[in-house]
Parts: structure tokens; sequence; C-alpha cells
């Protein structure tokens, strides 16, 4: 295994400064991550403007930084010939990588991945949840739909006061309320069933030893422990993640390096690798998780025993665009991200060429700043129209790929001028009728990226989540009676709260019984156009940052000359069609002075993402993760 790649592109202070990769991925096993612990840029954005077709500001802050940043942990990057695991958490990529070395497929590893991260990475997916999968075989591309679904006595009204105003989110989010049916382990057993090398029981085998064993509390998650108000809010959570309580003293998590064992998970895990989802979505388990969610005392939730018995994932048809000489494949809807990503490319390649580099001295220059987040306004504000669930919402001209088209974003792209436009309003594509109004801003929150590839030539982009950092906080213990357990999901709180505009429109992403809301992950799996060959998988968590941070790595490593780590570490930067967002402490006052000349009002602020990507480079496979968390990658 090779060292890192030179990142002489980056200013000295946002290279990698760690010694070699052994040696790291060594110190990240025994001891953690050593972590530097910020706080969160707190500001207020404006409210919307109204054009013909109310264009849609910025969501709040809350939505861009979901989880508290952490810290800075510089990566080397990692070189392999064969197989790689890309993961949140250093135990969860040896999970993974373990699978591989047996044999397993990609969709192997990921299974194993996925159940170690609802261990040690409760905070943003878990069994409780839900994900996007896109896997490539080979030679054909399967997109898999694991995202939750709103029980069947939900209405539109879920989130209104009695007055008929929407509900805070802090006041939505916890409680019952919010829990929608987790569809993570179905569409993973599901995805197995088709793809899977090992038995079904062996991939859990890393998770159940380390629940029963117990693994150490890193920093990040003792920082976000110590910052939860939905953990403490809820007794079993409490109880589990915190010490025992000290009259006249404030709660607090249990320290740095404890060993935290998972009595209930493990059991629960148990029952799935013999039994399936079916562990999960009836009997026992599924009679604890409507308990907990009918029972909480003052938010409670809708959710039956018959909605998590009647879950089914759906195997969707992948949604690509071609991009210069590649072709960018993700999901399609209820994910906005593969249209939003795909739209804001084609965009900045539609511009009159720019009169300088894209970066200098390692960070988007002004020009490349004001570019972007226009470009990004576009792209925001169709999302905020017509995205919604397929199986209520139709795509404008009766495909999704009307809002991709060459002739339709060239057009937009004309309204890309010199100076900020401000919030942007909505197109319509060729032969498009608009039935909806648009959706108002509000959060999204946390998740997890997991990237792999296998000896095979298997490729998964798999982003999972709980959605708010530990979801709605409530632990639930499968009815084992044991300490310990899972984290239930607050999904619904991706549906817009409020089901109509100001005229009264409906709005595409409205709560209804049975739908999926519309979400921002993106996996994204990168092909040479000419050959066929696959070239990147990749990936990040960040609500509906997600975008931004997934497009950044495509410019990156495809059109600004950097690998995949060196496009990790890039400064993150974007706009929700509203204000241009900057990360805090990355950029200078000339870049801020810069973008205010031009009509921007910048805010800095946490964009703590957490990308996992794996590219080929030169026969090999680089992989790379997010300095912002605690990434890794193994393999061989």
């Amino acid at each position: 295994m090779n060292g890192p790649s030179p990142l002489t592109l980056l200013p000295a202070r946002l290279r990698p400064t760690a010694p070699a990769e052994a040696v790291l991925v060594r110190g990240l096993r025994r001891a953690g991550l050593t972590l530097l612990m910020l706080g969160l840029a707190a500001c207020q954005l404006p409210a919307p403007s109204q054009g013909a077709a109310s264009a849609v500001a910025a969501p709040p802050p809350a939505s861009v930084a979901p989880e508290l940043a952490t810290g800075w942990q510089a990566k080397p990057g990692w070189w392999f010939d064969h197989q790689a695991v890309a993961a949140a958490n250093p135990l969860a990529a040896a999970a993974g990588a373990e699978m591989l070395r047996a044999g397993g497929s990609a969709v192997d590893a990921a299974v194993a991945v996925q159940m170690v991260l609802a261990l040690v990475e409760p905070q943003s997916s878990g069994i409780g949840g839900g994900g996007f999968l896109l896997l490539w075989d080979g030679h054909a591309l399967e997109a898999w739909d694991g995202r939750e679904t709103a029980p069947a006595a939900a209405t539109e009204r879920l989130f209104l006061k009695p007055d008929g105003q929407p509900m805070a989110f802090a006041d939505a989010v916890q409680g019952g309320r919010a829990v929608g049916v987790p569809g993570a382990v179905a569409m993973l057993e599901a995805v197995h069933r088709a793809h899977g090398r090992l038995p079904w029981a062996r991939l859990f085998q890393p998770a159940i030893r380390l629940a029963d064993a117990g693994f150490a509390i890193s920093p990040r998650l003792y920082s976000l422990l110590q910052d939860s108000k939905v953990l403490k809010a809820d007794p079993a959570a409490r109880a589990y993640y915190y010490q025992p309580e000290v009259a006249g003293q404030a709660l607090q998590p249990w320290p740095v390096g404890h060993v935290l064992r998972n009595p209930a998970l493990a059991e629960v895990l148990r029952r799935i690798a013999q039994q399936g989802s079916r562990a999960l979505l009836t009997g026992p388990v599924a009679a604890s998780i409507v308990a907990k969610v009918r029972s909480h005392p003052g938010n409670p939730g809708l959710l039956t025993e018959a909605d998590l018995a009647a879950y089914r994932p759906v195997q969707r048809e992948a949604l690509c665009a071609d991009w210069r000489a590649l072709r960018v494949c993700g999901m399609p809807p209820p994910s906005s991200g593969e249209i939003a990503i795909a739209q804001i490319l084609t965009l900045l390649d539609a511009l009159p060429p720019a009169s300088g580099p894209a970066l200098k001295d390692g960070r988007p220059t002004v020009e490349t700043l004001h570019r972007y987040t226009e470009a990004s306004n576009l792209a925001f504000a169709d999302r905020a129209l017509y995205v919604g669930d397929p199986a209520f919402v139709k795509p404008p001209s009766g495909r999704w790929a009307s809002l991709l088209d060459p002739a339709y974003l060239h057009q937009r792209a004309t309204l890309i001028g010199p100076r900020a436009m401000g919030s942007a309003t909505a197109g319509v594509p060729a032969g498009a009728t608009v039935a909806y109004g648009p959706a108002a801003p509000q959060p999204e929150h946390g998740t997890s990226h997991i990237s792999i590839v296998d000896a095979q030539g298997q490729a998964i982009a798999f982003t999972t989540t709980v959605e708010s950092a530990f979801g709605t906080g409530l632990l639930v213990d499968g009815g084992t009676g044991l300490p310990g357990g899972f984290l239930l999901n607050n999904q619904l709180t991706d549906f817009n709260f409020a089901p109509d505009d100001a005229q009264g429109r409906p709005t595409a992403n409205r709560v209804q019984p049975g739908k999926r809301p519309r979400s921002s992950m993106s996996p994204t799996l990168v092909f040479q156009r000419d050959n066929g060959q696959l070239l990147m998988t990749l990936g990040s968590p960040g609500g509906a940052a997600i975008i931004h941070y997934v497009t950044k790595l495509l410019l990156g490593t495809q059109a600004w000359g950097l690998d995949a780590q060196q496009a990790a570490n890039l400064p993150n930067f974007g706009s929700f069609n509203g204000p241009t967002v900057l990360e805090a402490g990355q950029f200078g006052p000339d870049t801020t002075a810069g973008l205010k000349t031009l009509g921007h009002e910048v805010r800095e602020m946490e964009l703590n993402s957490g990308a996992q990507l794996l590219q080929r480079r030169e026969g090999r496979w680089f992989g790379a993760a997010d300095p912002r968390r605690e990434g890794a990658v193994e393999g061989d």
C-alpha cells in the first residue's frame, strides 16, 4: 500500500499532516480521533421573496449543519489494488473489509458496515432509519429505495398546530409524531438476496461481537451526546448513554474511551440475522417500536404494526446525466440529489468561460463561488417546486429527465449574470404544467455514507440516515428488556410542514399516507462515458448541503485536477436559493468582500460534511475520507 498522494494544490494548513497510513489507522482503532470542539454559527435567513412561481429562500442554518462540528482530523488518502471500504467510522470500515476478505461482495460489506454504524454512530444512521443504495454489478446499474414511509393514518395536517400554523421543528422532532416506517434493513435484505455472496447471518457477526463486548466511545460521539437534547429527554436513552445522575449536577455522557456495551441491540441483530427484516418489522421488535411511538407522553405518533409489516423497498431506475466525458448516476425521486447535482454541473458548463482559474491558494475564487451559488439557486428553486415521491407526484413533462434537458438548462443559465440574482424562481421545462406550489424552507438533517468496491467489480454507493442527530432520540430495546437498543428516525420531518403554499396550491412534498419524504441523499457512481468504466463511488452526509458536498467532490476531482482526498479537504460552500454560505474559518476576508461586492449576502457557518469516496486512478483505487469527521478507508 503506497503513501498518500501529494496535496500541493492545498494551502499548508489544509494538507494532511498525519503520519503514514498504518500508524494513523492503528491510532484511530486504539484511541479514536482527537477532535476539537467547535460551536455552530447562529444566524437567521430572510423570508422567501415572492415571484411568479414563488421563489423560495434558503433553509435555516440548522439544516446546513445538521450535526455538531467536532473538528478537523487530517486524512492521508489510501491506495488499494483490489477492493476497499470507505465508511464513517474505522470500526465499520474494518467490518466491511472483513466481509470482502471472506469472499463477500460489496453488498455483503455494506450490510456489515451498516450494522456496525447502528452501534458506533447512532447519531447518523441505524436499523431504525432508511437509505438509498446505488449498485453497479459490473454490467448493470440498480437503484434501491429504502426510504421511510408515512403511517397509513398520517394526514397533510400532521405537522400543523390547532391554529393551522406549522409546528416548530424542535417540537415536531421530539416524540413519536415524526417516526416513519424504517426501511434500511428491508432494502439491504432485498439487495443481498440478489447480489450477496456470503450468508445473511454472517454479515451481522462483527456488529454482534462489538455490541456484546462493547466499543470505546469516540470523541465525536461524546461531543454529540453532550450536545443532544432529544436523548436526554428519553428515559431509556438517558439511562444508556449517560452517567448516573447526580443531584445538582448537569447530566454527563459516558466519557471518551468508556467501553459501551449494547446487549439489547446485540439480541435484535441476532434475530434479524436469523429471521431477516421480518424480525424488525413484525413480532415483538415491531410491537416495541409501536409502543414507544404511540405512548410518548407529549407528542405521540401514528405508527402501527400494520404499517411496519406492510413496508416494501422499491427498486428504481437510476437517473443518469452526461457531463463532459462522464456519466454521473444517482437516485431518482424521492431523492432530489441527482437532479440538483446534474443541473448545477450543466448550468456551470453552459456559462461563458471563466476569466481565471477555479482555485487560488487551494480555495475556490470569488468568480467560482459566484457562478456556483447562482447555479445552485436555480437548481434549488426547481427542487422546491417539483420533487416528491413519484408514487404521488408526477414529474414535469412526464419524466424527471426533463429537468436535465440541455436546452432547458442552457436557457436557465442565461439568468446567471455578473451580479447575484437573489432568490430564484423555478423554471418550466418544455411541455410541463406547473400544478404545485413551491415548498417553504425548513431543516433537513444528518446521515452517513458508505462507498465500497470489491475485487469482482461490484460497487455500491449507500447513503443511510435516521434524519436529525440521534433521530427522535427514542431508544427502543426491541422488547428484549435488556440495556441499550436502537434509535428511531424522525424522517417524517423531511415532509413540508405546510401542505400548501401562500396561494393555496398543494406542495409536491406534503405529508400523505404511505408516502416517502423528499430527500437530499445523493449516493453517486461516476462512469467513463465512452467505455462505461466505473471511475468513482461517492457521497456524503449533511442534510440539504449533501448536494453541494457531492457536487464539490465531482468538480474537484473531474474539473479542477484534484485527487479524492484533496477534493474532500476543500472548503465547503453553497447556496440554498438564498444567502451564499461559506465554511467558517476557511475563506479569507477578501473572498467575503468580493462576494458582497457582487451583491451576495454571505453567511459563514459550520459546513461539516462527511464525504466518503473511492476513485479509480492509475489502475488502482484511491480512497478518501472527510477530515471533518472520523471516517476511514480499509481494504486490499
